[in-house]
């Protein structure tokens, strides 16, 4: 019962809390960022993107540590969690500045993410940790991608991001050295393909 109120207390505080980080903002000193309209709805667009995917991460996070049993690998995932809330609140200042909003459909996402972390979860400790390795991975190569895509004058967003990048990939090899196993190829083709339905989604609504 403690942990389904503490994964409630989470989701609400995720959905609806003006979420703190620990650590500052990524900047690039002395780099101002200077935005046309047209490049600020772009990064703005952007932005909310990954803003989704740190309410995803906080639900996948939050599921897969209620689901285990194992207390070192809940320790691990929760300071994975708290390192991901920095990334919430960065992206949501970010948005912020921008004159934009997350996406309407958050509570959705998480619930989903939610899901797919519990499930992950009942498979086991291995699968667990390499369903979030997967999903580091892939987030990873998102960021990448959207480093490409940004405004090259929001170095506020792209300072951002490129914490964000670094952090995921540090995630995934901390699964990896837990001892995550590999998952199948589909496995990871299905999360791929769900991963574009919300990008694609988020980047608009």
């Amino acid at each position: 019962m403690d942990r389904i109120l503490g994964a409630l207390d989470q989701a609400l505080r995720t959905l609806f809390a003006n979420p703190r980080g620990t650590r500052p903002c990524p900047v690039v000193p002395a780099e101002a960022t200077h935005l046309g309209a047209q490049e600020r709805r772009h990064a703005g667009a952007l932005m909310r993107v990954n803003h989704v995917g740190e309410i995803c991460a906080q639900a996948l996070y939050t599921a897969q540590a209620m689901a285990t049993r194992n207390d070192a690998l809940r320790a691990q995932l929760e300071q994975a969690a708290r390192e991901e809330n920095d990334h919430l609140a960065w992206t949501k200042a970010r948005l912020d500045e921008l004159g934009d909003r997350p996406s309407l459909l958050n509570p959705l996402w998480y619930a989903g993410a939610f899901g797919l972390g519990l499930v992950a979860g009942r498979f086991g400790d291995r699968v667990s940790l390499g369903f979030l390795v997967e999903t580091e991975r892939q987030v990873e190569a998102h960021l990448q991608g959207h480093l490409d895509r940004l405004p090259a004058a929001d170095h506020a967003s792209r300072a951002i991001v490129a914490q964000m990048k670094a952090d995921e990939a540090a995630h995934a090899d901390s699964a990896r050295q837990a001892g995550a196993a590999e998952l199948p190829q589909a496995v990871k083709a299905a999360m791929r393909a769900a991963a574009k339905v919300m990008t694609t989604t988020a980047h608009y609504v």
